[in-house]
């Protein structure tokens, strides 16, 4: 298979050297998800989707997997994540370990989890990556990775401010913005773009892969209803479509294009048969205009389907994890 890669390639000292992973069949269009097997997901019209917060989801088990909840203050609840730790880590008790952030699609990611730390794991024993922390948080079924208008799922802050400095006081992390790395699927890869763009300080690393929604407006998208859209934009956004570009990856790289050009590593992996190619195309068009250097890889005959990406992608999936870390990893 042919992978079409076009990187945008600056002067800068970065220069120098589904029901799987995200189950996010309920939204494709919209948000993204889509099934482990790529098959097609059920019209969005005939379902019903609250926005359900479920801020502790069931636990998974595998290798070198463990289950974890902490006491958030912007929840007022417990909130629940998951943690693959390769077995250097407990081979080494001084080392410290780069932290990937896995950030699934709509839906959940609770049944994706353990194809992932395996998938992970695998990579990490052929050589294929170094060992790093992988960190699934919990992204809530619809939480969009922002803080809800309506206030009821301050999601953002629970991840950024509460979750990240809980993960760096309670395992050996490389805890700068070189040991990190945002990586997600669908609105995952939405989430990553976001908090991977507002705050390029905390996280040099950033892989948008099938994101969504990544168009300027919430309205009416590819497979989603405009009743689901304004559904969503009305809880999560105020009802305000100024507010959902105003929080976009869009705009973040807007505002901080400067700093993102000179130090941060992006990419965008998108299939040319998924329905949010062309928001995705449009925001690939978008940072070239502002100078950004990231790869644009186009994955031929491939869906919103995270399988078939990690497939088409193979040691080149990878390849992103070994040079985002190779400066910190010895």
């Amino acid at each position: 298979m042919h992978i079409q890669i076009e990187s945008l390639v600056m002067s800068s000292p970065m220069n120098r050297r589904s029901h799987l992973l995200g189950m996010g069949a309920s939204l494709v269009g919209l948000v993204g998800g889509s099934s482990a097997q790529g098959s097609s997901a059920p019209s969005v019209e005939k379902m019903d989707i609250p926005p359900l917060l479920q801020w502790v989801t069931a636990k998974v088990e595998g290798a070198g997997l463990s289950f974890h909840t902490f006491l958030s203050q912007a929840a007022g609840t417990k909130v629940s994540f998951h943690v693959y730790a390769p077995s250097a880590y407990t081979a080494d008790p001084v080392r410290r370990f780069p932290v990937v952030y896995w950030l699934h699609g709509s839906g959940g990611g609770v049944p994706g989890i353990s194809r992932l730390s395996a998938l992970a794991d695998e990579a990490i024993s052929a050589g294929k990556a170094p060992p790093f922390l992988m960190v699934f948080v919990n992204g809530l079924e619809m939480g969009m990775y922002i803080d809800w208008a309506n206030g009821r799922a301050p999601l953002e802050t629970v991840i950024i401010h509460e979750l990240r400095p809980h993960i760096d006081a309670n395992w050996r992390t490389i805890a700068t913005r070189e040991g990190r790395l945002l990586d997600g699927f669908s609105m995952g890869g939405y989430g990553a773009g976001r908090f991977g763009f507002r705050y390029p300080e905390l996280f040099q690393n950033v892989s948008m892969m099938g994101a969504g929604p990544m168009q300027e407006t919430l309205d009416r998208t590819p497979r989603a209803s405009s009743v689901q859209a304004k559904s969503l934009l009305r809880d999560v956004y105020g009802g305000k479509q100024a507010r959902f570009l105003a929080v976009s990856p869009r705009r973040y790289a807007e505002q901080n294009a400067t700093t993102l050009a000179r130090g941060s590593r992006l990419r965008l992996v998108i299939g040319d048969r998924d329905e949010t190619f062309d928001s995705n195309r449009n925001f690939h068009d978008h940072l070239m205009r502002l100078g950004i250097p990231h790869q644009w890889i186009v994955l031929p005959g491939i869906g919103h389907d995270p399988m078939g990406v990690l497939a088409a992608m193979g040691d080149q999936h990878w390849a992103f994890y070994r040079d985002a870390f190779a400066a910190v990893v010895v």
